[in-house]
């Protein structure tokens, strides 16, 4: 029961920060799962790809969407995109090592990082 409160506990700081921030949960969840719980990068990949699949957004969603933060129509093409992208991207990131696949991760958040930092 204790490791079920742990992983509630988790989530629900990584849907805090989700809906606060806008961040995915991938963001925060996969380098809690591999440096905290000893997952592989691959591992923790496809452990929050299927978190997602149920409605995970849908209440901070609706929320964003009755302040009047949300465009609809880009989310439903921006949403099918994903929805065929993640395959592809599913297809590339097994074709390649557990160890790149971490490095190229930890540069795309550093990218986003220096970007949010310094950018306009």
């Amino acid at each position: 029961m204790q490791n079920f409160l742990f992983f509630l506990i988790m989530g629900l700081i990584a849907g805090i920060l989700s809906g606060f921030l806008g961040i995915g949960g991938g963001t925060i969840l996969i380098p809690l799962l591999v440096y905290l719980l000893g997952f592989t990068q691959h591992q923790a990949q496809g452990t929050t790809l299927a978190i997602m699949v149920p409605p995970i957004g849908l209440l901070a969603a609706l929320k964003y969407y009755k302040e009047g933060n949300v465009n609809l129509p880009i989310a439903i093409f921006v949403c099918l995109g994903f929805f065929i992208g993640g395959y592809f991207g599913a297809e590339l990131a097994h074709k390649i090592s557990d160890n790149l696949l971490k490095k190229i991760f930890g540069l795309f958040l550093l990218g986003v990082a220096l970007k949010m930092i310094w950018g306009k």
